[in-house]
């Protein structure tokens, strides 16, 4: 398989290491091991340690423990565990289900902009892919009538992505039971990423319900990464009609065998306080939409944005004269902050935000932002 280069991880790997302020992360605060341990009960906080210090190593089950599938299906109406495929993050999910599902040739419509790896992977494997447009002329809004005019009868999958990476836009119930009775009419499947679920946004819009429940042609794709702050454990996961995830775990035998067993049992300890991660998500939220809204505000001359519906990202338009790729290199080694160059998703002049930072950095990060934007000002 011949692929595109991934703009966006390519630019990542240049500042993620060295900036001070990383306010383009795609995902919450990560946490770390001792706050999962101290949602525990104080008196069972050391037996789980000792629990996970005392795991032996070894290979884990390929498709996932059954208790963390068990965990995973049990946030799904009529899910069952066999319906689960435990995946190295949702990445790993989604290359799976393309090379599953599709052949050279076959007709895809993708989310655009999006993660690029939604439209960049059936393009190698020889797809045809139309783009279904997330666009400043639409307000950042999805297009349903765009969307029939793209599918086709030789339409094999629409990939779609609610909350959307990197508007903050979101599919309604009504718009998502749309596009499913659309791939259904022509027996197509929809994969939907679902990287976002449970981030929803104080005074945001209502999530629709996962696309795996409203029927066989629905997959859904979760992962512990944005919503549970914890990318580090690598770990994701398909919900998909039997024979599909039969498939992709044969498959999966070629790329990662299995999920990691320190990984797995890590993750069980964050679906059992699931909750209260929640919790502590909005608390952080709700701090960063409030900086950001003030900040934006303050900088009305050059800079406007239309806050996420859901999810953590937002794009921000900006009034300067100069390309996003240029400025975002300039922000993140001048002033030590990350802001996403919008030419990563295609689109120029905007930079993409994430309100997932721990509050005082992120503050910080605004504050030095509106520094450069200040020196470019004279």
């Amino acid at each position: 398989m011949k692929i595109e280069d991934f703009a966006l991880e390519r630019w990542l790997t240049r500042h993620e290491l060295y900036v001070k302020y990383d306010i383009a992360e795609s995902g919450i605060l990560p946490l770390k091991l001792n706050d999962l341990l101290a949602f525990e009960p104080a008196e069972d906080r050391a037996a789980s340690l000792e629990r996970l210090l005392n795991l032996p190593l070894g290979y884990s089950e390929a498709v996932g423990t059954r208790e963390l599938r068990g965990m995973i299906a049990a946030t799904y109406p009529n899910v069952d565990p066999d319906n689960i495929l435990v995946t190295t993050g949702a990445i790993e999910a989604n290359f799976l289900l393309f090379n599953v599902l599709l052949d050279a040739g076959d007709h895809v419509v993708a989310t655009y902009p999006a993660y690029q790896q939604l439209y960049s992977v059936p393009r190698a494997i020889g797809c045809n892919v139309s783009l279904w447009k997330v666009t400043p002329e639409n307000d950042f809004c999805y297009d349903l009538k765009a969307l029939q005019a793209l599918v086709t009868p030789k339409t094999r999958l629409i990939v779609v992505n609610t909350p959307h990476n990197p508007t903050g836009a979101m599919l309604s119930e009504h718009e998502l039971r749309q596009v499913y009775a659309l791939a259904e009419s022509v027996g197509a499947m929809v994969l939907c990423d679902e990287a976002y679920r449970w981030l929803a946004i104080p005074g945001g819009e209502n999530f629709a319900p996962p696309i795996c429940t409203l029927g066989k042609h629905g997959i859904s794709v979760g992962t512990i990464s944005k919503p549970f702050g914890l990318p580090g454990l690598r770990l994701g996961w398909m919900v998909a009609p039997k024979d599909i995830i039969a498939k992709c775990w044969a498959m999966r035998d070629y790329v990662s065998l299995s999920p990691g067993k320190l990984n797995d049992a890590i993750a069980i300890l964050a679906f059992k306080h699931r909750e209260k991660i929640i919790e502590r998500n909005a608390t952080i939220i709700r701090a960063n939409l409030d900086a950001a809204n003030a900040w934006v505000a303050q900088q009305a001359d050059i800079l406007a944005w239309k806050p996420p519906r859901g999810g953590l990202l937002a794009l921000l338009k900006y009034q300067l004269d100069m390309p996003s790729l240029e400025l975002a290199d300039k922000l993140a080694t001048e002033y030590s902050v990350m802001l996403a160059p919008g030419s990563s998703f295609g689109y120029e002049n905007y930079l993409r935000i994430g309100v997932g930072q721990n509050p005082a950095v992120f503050k910080a990060g605004l504050d030095a932002a509106a520094q450069c934007f200040a020196s470019l000002r004279k």
